[in-house]
């Protein structure tokens, strides 16, 4: 197997046109590799400049996961810390998450975020929405969003052998051109449910708005207690602010 190692963006879409499979940080892909067959030729982002931003508004997809600190939103720092053990952390990517792992541990974060995924493809890089990233795997380049007023993140105890851990991301989001508003994304087993509601009133009230949306009638009733929690506890921050 040939690897790729880019360090422009014009040899990167080169390898995206000439077939070189993501590699990201090789945690989950190279175990398939090594029962499936290795490919003829991958690539790796790590030395791409362009793949290795990191900041307020901004990650990029070479991004380590121990990298993530307190540059980004607390929503995405939390999330990144909570992935795997230290020795993953270490080595697991933000692309390699949110593309090429069925838990996308990082995904209700970039959706609270709203953010938005710059992605490589042989006519060249553009911008698309998550919910294409998510169905088309694409190459990530990275990741933009417009920084939240608040933001915050809770992970549950898992069980050995069972279910993926349910999640709840929560961001509050300011505008000029209206109230603000609470974005929220709950990993329930391996879908992952999001929703928004303009913060009208106090965390009660829009606690009972989002409740009133598809997303109640998806979650069990323990995971909506600490959807209430998470919503009191990121408004309380924001008006804070």
């Amino acid at each position: 197997m040939l690897l790729r190692l880019p360090t422009t963006l014009t040899e990167a879409l080169e390898c995206v046109a000439e077939g070189a499979v993501p590699v990201g940080g090789a945690t989950l892909v190279w175990a398939e590799w090594q029962r499936d067959g290795f490919p003829a030729q991958a690539v790796s982002l790590r030395s791409l400049p362009q793949a290795n931003v990191l900041g307020r508004e901004t990650v990029g997809a070479a991004v380590v996961l121990h990298r993530i600190d307190e540059r980004v939103p607390d929503v995405l720092r939390l999330a990144a810390q909570q992935v795997g053990t230290g020795a993953v952390r270490r080595t697991a990517t933000v692309g390699g998450n949110l593309v090429g792992s069925a838990l996308r541990c990082l995904l209700p974060a970039a959706l609270v975020l709203d953010a938005r995924a710059m992605v490589l493809a042989p006519e060249g890089a553009y911008e698309t929405d998550l919910g294409t990233l998510v169905a088309k795997h694409p190459m990530l380049l990275g990741l933009r969003w417009t920084e939240p007023t608040a933001s915050g993140y809770r992970k549950f105890a898992g069980e050995a052998g069972g279910p993926p851990p349910a999640v709840v991301a929560t961001a509050v989001h300011t505008s000029e051109a209206g109230p603000p508003r609470l974005r929220i994304a709950v990993r329930a087993g391996y879908q992952v449910h999001s929703e928004s509601v303009i913060c009208d009133g106090g965390a009660e009230q829009v606690a009972d708005a989002l409740v009133r949306t598809p997303i109640g009638d998806l979650l069990p009733q323990p995971v909506l207690a600490a959807v209430r929690e998470e919503v009191a506890d990121v408004l309380r921050r924001a008006n804070a602010n």
